[in-house]
């Protein structure tokens, strides 16, 4: 990256990050971007330049760890399966949840907020599911295929996959906004995660099966 993209790499991170906290501090609703220019000490123009959106700003960090896990997938080892990859960087030390069995009492206040912020807003939730959606499209690309039949299990795969994730997510904020963080959270919640990959690596067929 030459130091042209880098200054404007670093630009797009500022406004973001002043999006946040003004985001954080005061609701999505009651935040301008007019504001957010203000803040980031550059013109409204040059938000837009970088951001379609107001929800594209808030939701920064979500579009990029979204292209952080396709990048891990496409990159991995020889011998390991796309499913076991996306378990493997989805559930990867350092995480917000993970820093939260150590009594990280700032990674409990981001989750509250972030959670506390996106339920309060139809808009913000609305975009959300469009970064999942986007991310699960994106892995289908990256696990491709060259006949119908494959584009379409690509689809299906890379879209069970998220849908992990997006259970987790949900299962996060129901807690975080109940303050029902008990010990070992993060250890029961990558247990479930195990559970729900293993559910699609070993396929439906049987899952709710009444009994007679």
């Amino acid at each position: 990256m030459g130091l042209r993209e880098q200054k404007k790499e670093r630009t797009r991170r500022h406004i973001a990050d002043t999006a946040w906290e003004l985001i954080a501090d005061n609701g999505f609703a009651r935040v301008t971007v007019a504001e957010i220019a203000r803040a980031a000490q550059v013109a409204e123009a040059t938000v837009f330049n970088y951001f379609a959106t107001k929800e594209d700003l808030f939701f920064f960090r979500l579009d990029e760890y979204g292209e952080s896990l396709v990048r891990g997938v496409a990159g991995r080892p020889p011998g390991e399966a796309a499913p076991a990859a996306f378990h493997r960087l989805l559930l990867a030390e350092g995480g917000l949840v993970g820093q939260l069995d150590s009594g990280d009492s700032q990674a409990l206040d981001r989750l509250r907020t972030v959670n506390r912020v996106v339920a309060e807003s139809p808009a913000l939730q609305a975009r959300e599911q469009v970064s999942f959606t986007r991310t699960a499209e994106l892995l289908a690309a990256t696990l491709g295929g060259d006949t119908l039949q494959e584009q379409v299990a690509a689809r299906v795969v890379a879209h069970g996959l998220i849908a992990v994730q997006r259970a987790l997510v949900l299962q996060v904020r129901e807690a975080v906004l109940a303050d029902e963080i008990p010990p070992g959270f993060a250890s029961q919640l990558a247990e479930s995660a195990a559970h729900a990959f293993a559910l699609l690596e070993n396929g439906l067929a049987g899952y709710g099966t009444r009994d007679s």
